[in-house]
């Protein structure tokens, strides 16, 4: 089966005294968590620019468009200025003779130029290079046609690597042991043999065995939604892994669950911008669909992000989503919530020894 992504070697590569920091002196990358800096020469950016806009500035529709990553050029020689940041790429032909260009030369390995040169490697990631949680790409190759080429060639990876250590980093940020919330997360461990970080202010709002399903829902009634369902299939076939069983399955909870008051609107998925692709979710294949959620009636609406995977273990088709209703909000940073909190998913034999014992104490 194909994974979500197929991830290209990354040569190892010595960094040169001008890089060298202790690692107890590093503070955490600051910034826009979507704002990525392309270090650059304005000539060789001025080329480039299309192919780093649509390899990082990909549109998601929320239903906004919304871009996944801004960019910002700055030159070299403002480089010590944005070293504290939390993205960088930096970026030029090896050998064009430009500032960023003998910048690279000057932090690069002989072998890794060899490789360079040869166009079996392009890539350099360096993670917690001047501050902790930080990744900085240096992507370089022959010349300017090469570097548009394989930086489309590989749009995925180069995107997959900002977006993990940014999910990360978020991660980080919403998870507290303080306000965790243990009961809940050991219910689902002792009836449904898996768990989810379920955070302080997040409710309970339904549950059915008999379906198989928990929805979980945050600011019920606000104008700042997000909920989360876990749906699972017992004794289920990896065949149900494609795109229309998964919309037709999705519907079917969705009609019966996140409905209306008064029964006479549910929601469903809409018909535009939606998409449906293979991943790489927590080690397992899955199936990841994006789009739009809508009432039926038409009221309402927003974007959502779900996960369906097959689990060998316990024979188990899961079905991960999470959908936002924020109708005066941007929501693409809501939905990378609710995708991050979707992320902390395991099943009960994932689970340590230590946190199985924490959990089922509670009971």
């Amino acid at each position: 089966m194909k994974t979500r992504y197929t991830f290209f070697f990354i040569i190892s590569i010595f960094i040169s005294a001008l890089f060298l920091q202790s690692c107890d002196t590093k503070k955490p990358a600051i910034g826009e968590e979507d704002l990525i800096y392309v270090v650059a020469d304005s000539s060789e950016y001025y080329e480039l620019e299309a192919t780093l806009l649509q390899v990082f500035g990909k549109i998601i529709y929320t239903p906004q468009p919304e871009n996944i990553f801004d960019i910002k050029r700055v030159s070299v020689n403002q480089l010590d200025g944005v070293k504290n940041k939390k993205n960088i790429v930096i970026i030029a032909p090896i050998n064009s003779g430009s500032y960023t260009s003998q910048y690279i030369n000057s932090i690069l390995d002989s072998t890794v130029k060899s490789l360079v040169l040869s166009q079996n490697e392009f890539v350099i990631n360096k993670y917690d290079l001047w501050a902790r949680d930080q990744l900085v790409s240096i992507i370089t190759a022959p010349t300017i046609e090469k570097l548009n080429e394989q930086m489309l060639m590989n749009h995925e990876n180069l995107l997959y690597f900002f977006q993990k250590i940014s999910d990360r980093r978020l991660f980080q940020s919403l998870y507290n042991k303080k306000y965790e919330q243990k009961d809940i997360e050991a219910k689902f461990l002792d009836q449904y043999g898996w768990i989810i970080y379920v955070q302080a202010d997040f409710l309970l709002a339904k549950e059915s065995a008999e379906d198989k399903f928990v929805w979980l829902r945050r600011a019920p009634g606000s104008d700042m939604e997000r909920w989360i369902f876990i749906h699972w299939i017992d004794n289920a076939s990896p065949d149900f892994l494609e795109k229309d069983s998964i919309y037709a399955q999705r519907n079917r909870m969705t009609e019966k669950y996140f409905v209306t008051q008064d029964n006479s609107s549910s929601v469903e998925i809409a018909d535009s911008y939606i998409s449906t692709k293979e991943v790489n979710f927590l080690g397992r294949y899955a199936l990841m669909t994006q789009g739009l959620w809508r009432m039926t009636d038409k009221s309402m609406g927003g974007p959502f992000i779900n996960y369906t995977f097959y689990d060998e273990a316990s024979k188990r088709i899961y079905m991960l989503d999470g959908s936002i209703y924020a109708p005066k909000y941007y929501k693409k940073r809501l939905l990378q919530q609710v995708d991050v909190l979707l992320q902390s998913f395991m099943t009960k034999d994932q689970l340590s020894e230590e946190k199985l014992d924490d959990l089922m104490s509670r009971l």
